[in-house]
């Protein structure tokens, strides 16, 4: 091809492309053909909404579909650059409070936390379209609309219209999210490691699904897969159980042999597999009641869950990302991970200020990332999240948090203040009863002080010495 052609070819305007050489030129927004030199692919134009003609980068600065593909050079170069940061990261990377199995793998998911963070930056930063089709590079599947899917339904546990299966309501809710409610919460006991937490964020989720399910279709549930099988049956079993490990964990002797110091090969097994359980353990007792500190930090870690915890729903509605796709579960794993180290560095933080200066580094990461995937929800369908509230929604909430301020401020300003007040009339009035043990003056002391005080001998018979 002659270098006049080539720039021709090159300098296609956006929004058009050829079908071949010679052939005249056609708007298709969903048209992918051949421009004009005959081997160059023709891409949709994310920016103006049309199909417009990309070569490689390097001869028009633009990217093409082959090119970004992952198995194309950009592709390879971007795993390839994670892979080294992934591997510096783990060699060199500071420890965190856990060692086992070992340290190296906690660093790993630390970087995969840097990597995990500069990737949602990098959406936050696209427009919505383009941040939608982005993820069609990652998953061809993904960036098209969501079917809508009734999740109400019929709230009948016994229907009588139906001869052949009258549970068939009940049968329908027990899929696949049944066991993955029941291993979420069981490891998330193990990361928050009390009962009474765990039983409020619980509770307090079904609330948010209350009032969200006007924003949110799969938030409509019917009441007995609230009540029933989530928070007793799967949210409560898996509770019960993280309790019940936990115990255990507390329990065990934490007394480490080397491998080779073990004689026997069944020793040699067990001490493999208890490998993967904490080199020492930790009891968590977060006393919310004790301080203000503590009483702030103890919500702010709960509305940090509630909110994780949102944003998996909210995200998947924004990027169009089916429930089922693997992408969720690799989020929901990441943050398996992750959580456990947070929680262990807020919890040094809180209860042993000396040593821990500062909030732990993964605890940050995992505080910017759930506020940039707000941002993400807010700036991709500002529509849905500022449907308001029904008015007994908002006020039962209104009252909620009306409550939550009255018992802060009453628990940590007017109960100290009113203690206070009682102990300083408590020692006047005892004072005023007692005159004689008042002091006089400075030059004087009680009377009846003296006779209490050891004499010299007295002295030297403890083992004192006594004045020359």
């Amino acid at each position: 091809m002659t270098p006049e052609r080539h720039r021709r070819s090159i300098e296609t305007p956006p929004g058009s492309c050829h079908s071949g050489a010679g052939r005249r030129q056609r708007h298709c927004p969903s048209y992918v053909g051949v421009c004009a030199d005959g081997h160059m692919q023709s891409i949709r134009c994310f920016a103006c909404k049309r199909v417009s003609c990309h070569v490689t980068l390097g001869a028009t600065g633009r990217l093409s579909a082959k090119a970004f593909a992952w198995r194309g050079p950009l592709g390879r170069g971007i795993v390839a650059s994670i892979l080294v940061f992934l591997c510096f990261g783990v060699t060199q990377a500071k420890d965190g409070p856990f060692s086992r199995p070992h340290p190296a793998y906690w660093r790993f998911w630390l970087c995969v936390s840097v990597v995990y963070e500069l990737f949602l930056i990098f959406i936050l930063f696209q427009t919505v379209q383009d941040g939608r089709q982005f993820l069609k590079y990652v998953d061809p599947k993904l960036g098209v609309p969501l079917p809508e899917r009734d999740y109400g339904g019929n709230c009948l546990i016994y229907d009588p219209d139906n001869e052949t299966d009258p549970f068939h309501n009940v049968w329908d809710k027990l899929d696949g999210f049944v066991p993955a409610h029941f291993l979420g919460w069981y490891l998330k006991t193990l990361m928050i490691r009390d009962w009474w937490m765990c039983i409020i964020v619980s509770v307090m989720f079904e609330f948010l699904e209350y009032s969200l399910e006007h924003q949110l279709p799969n938030f409509s549930e019917c009441w007995w897969d609230h009540w029933i099988m989530d928070v007793l049956v799967c949210n409560g079993l898996g509770i019960y159980c993280g309790m019940k490990t936990l115990e255990w964990l507390s329990l065990k002797t934490y007394k480490w042999q080397g491998l080779w110091n073990i004689p026997t090969y069944k020793d040699k097994m067990k001490r493999i597999a208890f490998q993967f359980t904490p080199y020492s353990w930790v009891r968590f007792e977060w006393k919310p009641a004790s301080s203000l500190r503590r009483w702030l930090a103890v919500c702010g870690i709960i509305l940090v869950f509630l909110l994780a915890e949102l944003n998996t729903f909210y995200l998947k509605f924004v990027l169009w990302m089916p429930p089922e796709h693997y992408l969720v579960l690799l989020r929901l794993v990441f943050f398996v991970n992750v959580g456990g180290v947070a929680m262990r560095e807020i919890y040094d933080f809180m209860d042993d200020p000396k040593p821990h200066k500062k909030l732990g580094q993964q605890a940050w990461l995992v505080a910017a990332i759930t506020a940039t995937e707000l941002l993400i929800v807010v700036k991709y369908d500002p529509h849905t999240l500022t449907l308001s509230l029904p008015f007994y929604i908002s006020q039962c909430w209104t009252l909620g948090s009306v409550l939550v301020l009255t018992w802060t401020v009453w628990r940590f300003f007017l109960r100290d203040i009113t203690l206070r007040y009682k102990e300083t009339r408590r020692q006047k009035q005892q004072n005023r009863d007692d005159p004689g043990s008042a002091v006089g003056n400075g030059d004087q002391h009680p009377p009846g002080l003296d006779e209490d005080l050891p004499g010299p001998g007295a002295a030297e018979g403890e083992g004192a010495a006594a004045p020359s």
